[in-house]
């Protein structure tokens, strides 16, 4: 079984979307988004675009849409699709379960609601060589001794853990979390506190939008966000993708399921290779490709060959 992973903001590198695959189905969708956008979108990978959330959301959500499409003209269409935050969104598009430009729209209004709670200020960071337990209970001190609150975001892997907030309160608790037995802890690559309560007025304004966009049942298997589980109805992956900004991203629960019901190879849609690294590392016996790190023959070559090995 194949699985498309897609992955979320802080992903991104300048001109991410010129290097995607010279293909047909890579130049149809960044037409049919160019179109939807009213704008360029090869103009959203640029060093000064990639400062806006609205730009970095859609650029991922055209990106991972236009690899999905050119794996399937190839025979590799997905058994599975699963998401990182807006990753969520092509993983979405990719089994069916939403159009395209349906998509872009929807992750625009959310990249601006985002953007608006939160101009500046606030952002991510990841702590890795810590368990989820030992972030809650730091975070859970920090409560206490009445300092500002960091919320955990994602739960990746068992010892690799993004947290929302405030800068100050960030920078604060990488320290705190270094002096605790982290391996490494950083500031990512985002300016939103993404996956917490804070965005909690900004996705119920979001789940009022979704409600006029219309889903359908996906013709393959959607792994959610929150729950880290397969969804099977459009109600439910409409849900998930309007309120994931609020919650804990279950990413490796996410990951686990896919393993369990049978993934044997997963392609990671560019850019990076995070989530790549994250199934080599705690399931060896998936064969992980990250697409941004060969070339598209040679992807869709390794790909084939291991499924019809299985």
């Amino acid at each position: 079984m194949l699985a498309l992973l897609f992955p979320g903001q802080g992903a991104q590198t300048e001109g991410f979307l010129h290097r995607l695959p010279t293909h047909s189905a890579v130049r149809a969708t960044l037409d049919e988004a160019s179109q939807v956008l009213g704008t360029d979108a090869l103009a959203l990978d640029t060093a000064d675009a990639l400062r806006s959330t609205v730009a970095v959301q859609c650029g991922l959500t055209i990106a991972g849409v236009a690899i999905a499409r050119a794996l399937a003209e190839e025979g590799l269409a997905p058994d599975m699709s699963a998401g990182l935050s807006v990753g969520a969104y092509p993983a979405a598009v990719s089994c069916g379960a939403l159009a395209f430009d349906d998509a872009l729209k929807m992750v625009r209004r959310r990249a601006e609601l985002m953007e608006g709670a939160y101009p500046s200020g606030y952002g991510l960071a990841a702590v890795s060589g810590l368990t989820e337990h030992e972030v809650a209970t730091l975070a859970a001190r920090r409560i206490e001794e009445g300092e500002p609150p960091v919320y955990i975001g994602n739960v990746n892997a068992p010892r690799q853990i993004v947290v929302a907030g405030a800068d100050a309160a960030l920078d604060s608790f990488i320290d705190r979390a270094l002096a605790a037995g982290a391996r490494k802890a950083t500031r990512l690559a985002v300016s939103v506190p993404s996956h917490c309560e804070l965005l909690a007025h900004a996705s119920d304004e979001l789940t009022v939008y979704a409600r006029s966009i219309p889903f359908r049942a996906p013709h393959g298997v959607y792994i959610g966000n929150r729950g880290g589980r397969p969804l099977y109805t459009a109600d439910a992956i409409r849900d998930d993708l309007a309120t994931n900004m609020r919650y804990t991203v279950r990413w490796f629960d996410a990951l686990t399921v896919m393993q369990e019901m049978g993934v044997r190879v997963a392609i990671e849609a560019p850019p990076g290779q995070v989530l790549t690294d994250i199934a080599r590392e705690h399931y060896p016996e998936m064969v992980a490709l990250a697409a941004s790190t060969l070339a598209f023959e040679r992807l869709t070559a390794t790909a084939q060959r291991r499924l019809q090995s299985e």
